[in-house]
């Protein structure tokens, strides 16, 4: 059952006064005053950091950020300004938005507005001139945690808001993947030639993704979240790629379902983030929460296939747990783990040697860099081409 989402009201952009108060909240107690930033009112989600000092505009509009309140490391965002050009799906995704020094004139030759005008329009919540460095020390040592951010006249004592932010929903546990993803399949054609077609499981995926696919001439057919198994390969599949989304993987068991048949019947497969703890579950390994996660556009990780080591795009607070040090037996064959993070060893992607089937945790569609990742796309081309695909029932 999806978890609810919590309650956010906001006042439109004409209400707004110069340097309103606003006041983050933890669930521990900590509390960071400062002035709002986009809209004015009251949203709550899980507090967590981004470590990139650029691309915000992407991070806004991932849906994998959906119902996290995004704390920015560098100090100063919106430099840039919004464009038309680099959103990642329809609408700004993040539930708060926290910076430290918010640019006060943006100067980009594609700039159309502020991005503090783009958060108010879109009933964004955020803070600004709050100690970033300090709350994202707190949050490294304490862990990700609820969060309420309030302002104007949802202020109140310290000991009320801190009793709302404790009714809001946990990131453990949740199912959200189908809030975020199409209701509706639609269809990216292959640029050029079509050499193969893919249908790829919508849990909240990029606008980017399917580019860098068509870009390698194949057309791609995005599905909705609770897609079936049918509905997958009525599309006459050379491959099934899972994407990445919001939400704790523990709940996904019907994605988990529905990819054991696909590795049974041998189709390709490609995963991405969530997609890629999904295919940990499907093989038989587990899950858990990071204690605050990986989200940056600055992230090693070591592809243990070649010894190369990628600075890479993140965005993940879950992540598989598999034996690092030896090749796994699965229901599918033999597997192991194929990258891994440097910072902490985390497991950042899975093989199968015996299925032809891989996955990353981390983001080798990078619209905002870097794109040492992209030969990933390269990878899942040259599999179709290894494997043609067995897509009728029953085979």
């Amino acid at each position: 059952m999806t978890a609810p989402a919590p309650t956010t009201t906001r006042q439109p952009r004409a209400a707004r006064r110069e340097r309103v108060p606003a006041v983050l909240v933890l669930e521990d107690g900590r509390t960071f005053r400062g002035q709002a930033y986009g809209a004015i009112g009251v949203t709550f989600g899980e507090a967590v950091f981004n470590t990139g000092m650029s691309g915000y505009q992407e991070t806004l509009t991932d849906p994998s950020y959906h119902r996290q309140v995004v704390v920015m490391t560098a100090p100063q965002i919106g430099n840039t300004g919004v464009n038309d050009e680099d959103p990642e799906s329809t609408r700004i995704w993040v539930a708060g938005y926290v910076v430290r020094d918010p640019s006060r004139i943006p100067s980009n030759w594609r700039s159309r507005r502020s991005l503090d005008e783009e958060l108010s329009t879109q009933g964004v919540v955020g803070i600004s001139g709050i100690d970033t460095r300090a709350l994202t020390r707190h949050l490294r040592e304490r862990g990700a945690m609820r969060v309420g951010i309030f302002s104007g006249p949802e202020l109140a004592e310290p000991a009320e808001l801190l009793e709302r932010v404790l009714q809001a929903p946990e990131m453990k546990g949740a199912d959200l993947c189908a809030e975020v993803a199409t209701t509706e399949p639609y269809v990216v054609p292959a640029v050029g030639t079509k050499r193969f077609t893919v249908a790829a499981l919508d849990l909240g995926i990029k606008a980017m993704t399917p580019q860098r696919m068509a870009e390698r001439g194949i057309e791609v057919h995005v599905l909705p979240a609770n897609s079936s198994v049918e509905d997958l390969y009525a599309v006459g599949p050379d491959g099934v790629f899972f994407s990445n989304g919001p939400g704790d993987p523990a709940t996904a068991d019907h994605q988990v379902t529905v990819l054991r048949e696909v590795l049974g019947r041998g189709t390709p497969f490609f995963g991405i983030c969530f997609g890629n703890q999904i295919l940990g579950r499907a093989l038989g390994f587990g899950t858990y929460k990071l204690k605050y996660g990986h989200r940056g556009i600055n992230q090693p990780v070591q592809d243990r296939t070649t010894g190369k080591v990628e600075v890479t795009a993140h965005n993940h607070g879950f992540a598989v747990e598999a034996p690092l040090d030896r090749v796994s037996d699965t229901p599918f064959g033999r597997a192991e783990v194929s990258h891994v993070c440097l910072n902490d060893d985390v497991v950042e992607g899975l093989q199968c040697l015996d299925t032809p089937a891989f996955s990353v945790q981390y983001h080798p569609e990078a619209a905002a860099g870097p794109h040492d990742a992209a030969y990933l796309f390269d990878r899942f081309v040259d599999l179709m081409a290894a494997h043609p695909a067995r897509t009728t029932a029953g085979s």
